[in-house]
């Protein structure tokens, strides 16, 4: 009665949390361009300047002003992802104007310093000083003063230029912008007549390392070309999005009534496992925010193919004990541990595949092999281990006592 109770109990919590939770799951899933609808480009990226090299840093920094453009237009949820040592991939949905969107992510990162000019209003730095160019290529750095306090060290290229701007604005503000956007607004002290300076101010490390990083980016700015580009209509996503959920559905339905038709109540076990597994790959979606595509549905198809093959695998392995004539008790252990060896060693070739995919792909088969991976590891929680808990509590508990509920016929038992 324990056994049965911890099951019952089990099962019903499991089966509530699932029916109250799963329609907001479903509302958080987020969608990829090809099911939501709207535009993708591949950029190549090379320094502004012939000969110049290109650096990790400034590829990653390139791409995360893409991102913050991206945002300022009021985009959804635009996704930039830096591929090889060369390209940045910008993903946008819900555009209206293509056109425009794709000007202004195509312009350079800008860095200036600016001061203010004769009739700018209180706030506003309109005359620019110097550019990402006028600095050493690499030499911002974020170093400690005498109260270890975080500052920027920064070298200019020209030093009499550098000299004559800093002596024109003592006691003003030389305000520093990326594009037009406002990063820091630090005082002029002194005459800085050898090309080094230093910024400080009330800056947490990680804001210097980040305003360092981004004066490193303006003397390195980066040119985008456009290699591919691929644009979704929102119908069209929606239609994919109805038709391959329609699919699923059905595909879902069929297997269900086949496990419970073939093995019966253990297939039924097995159906929940199935259940459960989709479930918590819709949880993993949402809290480690993927991205579901229409690859990712095809992940997630084959990751439940393989499920029901597990499930499949450890049901004929038990049916083979209990024909060979074997107590009910003894052929559920001896086929789940046989069992459990054959799918374990599936899977886990399985995930060694997709890892290399995963390290050696882009983009689209990037994002397919992650959902494979997770598809993977669920299946092994919920229609190994769990499964067979669940299977072995019933045959513990008296619930299941006859070859017939395996789908064994009495017929087919041979005699010891």
């Amino acid at each position: 009665m324990k056994r049965m109770l911890s099951l019952i109990i089990t099962v019903l919590v499991l089966t509530g949390v699932m029916v109250f939770t799963t329609p907001g799951l479903l509302d958080k899933v987020r969608l990829g361009l090809d099911l939501k609808g709207g535009f993708e480009i591949l950029y190549h990226a090379e320094p502004m300047e012939a000969g110049a090299e290109l650096s990790r840093a400034s590829l990653q920094k390139t791409a995360e002003s893409l991102e913050k453009r991206a945002n300022a237009l009021g985009t959804s949820e635009p996704e930039v992802t830096t591929e090889g040592t060369d390209r940045i991939r910008l993903k946008i949905a819900g555009v209206t104007d293509e056109a425009e969107v794709r000007k202004k992510m195509k312009e350079p990162a800008v860095l200036t310093f600016r001061s203010a000019a004769p009739g700018d209003a209180a706030g506003t730095y309109s005359k620019i000083e110097l550019v990402g160019s006028d600095f050493v290529e690499g030499a911002a750095d974020v170093q400690r003063d005498q109260l270890n306090r975080p500052e920027i060290s920064i070298k200019v290229k020209d030093k009499s230029k550098f000299a004559e701007i800093t002596k024109r604005l003592i006691g003003q503000k030389l305000v520093i912008y990326l594009d037009d956007r406002m990063l820091s607004d630090p005082n002029v002290n002194m005459e800085i007549s050898d090309g080094n300076a230093s910024i400080s101010g009330n800056y947490t490390l990680e804001k210097a390392r980040e305003l360092a990083d981004t004066i490193n980016l303006g003397a390195l700015p980066l040119k985008l070309t456009e290699k591919y580009s691929q644009s979704v209509g929102a119908t069209l996503g929606k239609q994919s999005l109805d038709q391959t959920v329609k699919a699923g559905l059905v595909g879902s339905v069929i297997i269900l009534i086949f496990m419970i038709g073939m093995y019966r109540l253990p297939g039924v076990l097995a159906s929940f496992a199935l259940i459960l597994h989709t479930w918590l790959l819709i949880a993993v979606f949402v809290i480690a925010d993927f991205t579901l595509t229409l690859p990712g549905i095809a992940a997630f198809i084959l990751g439940i193919g393989m499920a029901v093959d597990a499930n499949i695998i450890t049901n004929e392995r038990i049916r083979e004990e209990m024909r060979s004539g074997k107590s009910i008790l003894s052929s559920v252990k001896a086929g789940n541990k046989t069992s459990f060896r054959t799918v374990m060693d599936a899977n886990v070739t399985t995930i060694i595949v997709a890892a290399v995919m995963f390290a050696f792909g882009t983009g689209a088969v990037k994002g397919f092999a992650l959902i494979l991976i997770v598809e993977i590891v669920l299946s092994i929680v919920t229609n190994l281990y769990f499964a067979h808990w669940l299977l072995t509590v019933l045959v513990k508990a008296g619930a299941l006592k006859k070859p017939k509920q395996f789908g064994v016929k009495e017929s087919d038992i041979r005699a010891l």
